[in-house]
């Protein structure tokens, strides 16, 4: 069917036996896809919660509008491209900046919002003009620069405002979070960080018990008090179901310029994620790409302008079907209906909104590192080749002034600074040298992103390296 909604049962509907796969358009029987919808529910959870609390978002919108923008992508892709648009972490640094220059959450999601439309806009132009215009303006060596600022100008916020909340929980969160990531396997490795969040709560709780209350910076009061780790009295107001709580986007060009940069990462996970789809599929999804990064573009701006969170392609996902040798779109619509249905109970976003400061501290210690290390996954596995000053040169430059929050003034009401004027001289400085370079030193750079390279920013609560390259 055109929409992608008419799925063929696959077999006799049970497991498929080794070395066959069930694949977008097939499913399961239904109970079992039930189940593997189920699973791939558990594998986004994780962090399409923790960042929305990390940028001061609704969880519990944010987890509603994941599922309501899985089913729009699934429909504009057709259903040939097995998704889950959870919550994205490319937005996370644009956030930090926003909110410290004083702007609140319409400004936030206005700025996500437009955002959200350039993406849907670069999808149009790479579905009509092809996949190669993506590698001829944003190659590895600008793409792995851009992921890697985004990560570390984020180091200031876990200095100052999430560690020093509760310095010890923070540290054994961490180590939490670094002793499940190496040392479990498989789906347990894959949700690291939950793990984390769940262990740094239990530990905050026992302190409350233990120590008593902390005399630390409160975020609810906005000055150092004395007061709980753990305060659940939100929970105990909260009902089982009603709405969110939406509002309208407010526009501020300051903010929307600061939030840009973003795009450029969600175009190279998009792009990952489709290559690894197509390679564990052994399906040619190019056609697709340009639909797909149009649906997440659509979905963030969806999403975004009721006050919800920006959304990206999954690879927790991805690992889930890697596992099960499942691509069926059906467990996905399940997956998205289960979504949508935990977004309506108020309070399980009170309990998630509770989540202490020291905990948040110590995930995000982990989290924005990984983000900004994935940069360098991106120029590894595409051999960029920084002996080349037409490439270490802007990179060199671009990332000092993103991460280091470099600002630089044009008027009083209008300035770039950090992850905007970063990428700003990233891409610039690159295109302009190579254009003026020697011909010696116009190395070619790889004509495709390899091993789908380009698909971690938002997906990092992972702990491992996604299964790109497993075929079935």
């Amino acid at each position: 069917m055109a929409l992608g909604l008419g799925w063929k049962l696959h077999g006799d509907g049970s497991t498929p036996p080794p070395g066959e796969v069930v694949r977008p358009d097939e499913r399961l029987s239904w109970p079992r896809t039930v189940g593997l919808g189920a699973q791939h529910v558990v594998a986004m959870f994780g962090a399409t919660f923790v960042f929305p609390i990390v940028m001061g978002l609704d969880p519990n919108l944010a987890i509603m509008m994941s599922g309501v923008a899985t089913i729009l992508f699934l429909l504009i892709v057709q259903g040939k491209v097995p998704s889950y648009l959870g919550t994205s972490a490319s937005f996370v640094g644009a956030v930090a900046a926003i909110r410290a220059a004083g702007g609140g959450d319409a400004t936030v999601t206005g700025a996500i919002l437009v955002a959200g439309l350039a993406l849907a806009a670069c999808g149009l132009v790479i579905h009509f003009l092809g996949a190669q215009v993506i590698h001829a303006i944003l190659p590895p060596v600008v793409t792995g620069a851009v992921v890697m600022l985004i990560g570390f100008n984020l180091a200031p916020v876990v200095a100052n405002v999430y560690w020093p909340q509760d310095q010890w929980t923070a540290l054994i969160t961490t180590a939490v979070v670094i002793v499940a990531a190496v040392l479990l396997r498989g789906f347990w490795a894959r949700i690291a960080v939950l793990i984390g969040l769940v262990a740094g709560f239990v530990l905050s709780w026992l302190f409350d018990r233990v120590f008593g209350q902390i005399t630390s910076w409160d975020p609810a009061a906005g000055k150092v008090t004395t007061h709980w780790r753990v305060n659940l009295s939100a929970v105990d107001q909260a009902s089982w179901f009603g709405l969110p709580d939406l509002h309208a986007p407010d526009f501020k060009t300051s903010a929307i310029l600061v939030a840009l940069p973003a795009v450029v990462a969600l175009i190279a996970e998009n792009t990952g994620h489709v290559k690894a789809v197509a390679e564990m599929t052994e399906t040619d999804l190019d056609p697709s790409l340009g639909k797909a990064i149009f649906a997440d573009g659509v979905g963030t701006a969806l999403a975004s302008s009721v006050g919800g969170s920006p959304t990206t392609t999954y690879a927790e996902n991805i690992g889930v079907m890697a596992a099960t040798r499942v691509y069926s779109t059906a467990a996905y619509y399940v997956a998205a209906v289960v979504a949508i249905l935990f977004g309506l109970c108020p309070k399980f976003g009170a309990l998630v909104a509770a989540t202490p400061g020291g905990v948040l501290g110590g995930i995000t210690v982990v989290l924005y590192g990984m983000i900004g290390l994935l940069g360098a996954k991106i120029w590894i596995e595409n051999r960029v080749d920084f002996a080349n000053p037409v490439n270490l040169v802007p990179v060199a430059a671009g990332l000092i002034a993103g991460i280091g929050d470099v600002s630089l003034t044009f008027t009083e009401n209008f300035q770039l600074t950090g992850i905007a004027l970063g990428t700003l001289v990233t891409i610039v400085a690159y295109h302009l040298l190579r254009a003026a370079a020697p011909g010696h030193l116009r190395e070619r750079q790889p004509d495709t992103y390899q091993g789908g390279a380009a698909i971690p920013v938002g997906k990092v609560e992972a702990g491992v390296v996604s299964p790109h390259r497993e075929k079935p």
